[in-house]
């Protein structure tokens, strides 16, 4: 009786030990060139969705990307009106073999929902947002207490996409019906050996709508998003 005991307590306190969580859809259009810089505006608090995925033990550095290969982020820019970024692993498409030494290339998607609507209803219906810019940097965490920016990216959405798509002077209609803006690939090259993790930094600058079909309402606001990504040692 008493090993019993001892063997259900075992299990009891692993199992507790084991509870964690995170936060966490896709969107349309094509690429074609990248490059300008960022913008100012008025600071937007992420929401995060709650995860009820639990990471490996082996998981040295924090990541849900890493888990599950993609993740979404949600940013609340006013009542009921969500901008989502979607970000997921391209190639390689396991994440544990996102190494230093390798190509690891990723695709993302920013699109915006207006809850108040369905999503059938005509664009005058909507509360428009507008992306002007978007701008990722990165910081590396290393066994050796460096740390360095590998990868940059930088870009007018507008530059990204064909030029038939909408479009104006506050930059690209995310809630349009071709969709919001889709970057298929990107790739972070090689990082130093002692990397076990990279953050990825995400501002979006963007036009928000206060009311639908409103010009006189739009209010400029920049996104943050922050991405961990775990990198694992290469293989010998």
């Amino acid at each position: 009786m008493t090993s019993r005991r001892l063997r259900g307590a075992a299990r009891a306190a692993a199992v507790i030990a084991l509870i964690g969580a995170l936060s966490v859809t896709t969107g349309c259009s094509q690429i074609i060139d990248a490059f300008n810089g960022a913008q100012q505006a008025e600071a937007v608090v992420p929401t995060q969705q709650p995860d009820a995925k639990t990471p490996p033990e082996e998981l040295s550095f924090d990541s849900q990307f890493t888990r599950d290969g993609s993740v979404s982020l949600s940013s609340d820019v006013a009542e009921d009106l969500e901008v989502r970024l979607d970000v997921w692993a391209f190639d390689p498409k396991r994440t544990m073999e996102w190494t230093p030494t390798n190509e690891k290339t990723f695709g993302f998607s920013v699109n915006v929902y207006d809850h108040r609507v369905s999503e059938k209803a005509v664009l005058t219906e909507k509360r428009r947002v507008y992306i002007s810019q978007i701008s990722i940097t990165s910081q590396t965490s290393q066994t050796s207490n460096q740390s360095s920016s590998p990868f940059q990216f930088s870009a007018d959405p507008r530059t990204l996409v064909p030029v038939d798509t909408l479009r104006s002077d506050r930059g690209l209609l995310l809630n349009s019906f071709q969709g919001g803006l889709l970057v298929p690939q990107t790739t972070i090259h090689q990082l130093p050996n002692d990397t076990y993790g990279i953050t990825l930094d995400f501002a979006i600058t963007v036009s928000v709508e206060g009311s639908a079909n409103d010009d006189t309402t739009f209010q400029q606001q920049m996104i943050y998003q922050v991405l961990p990504i775990a990198i694992y040692p290469a293989s010998e």
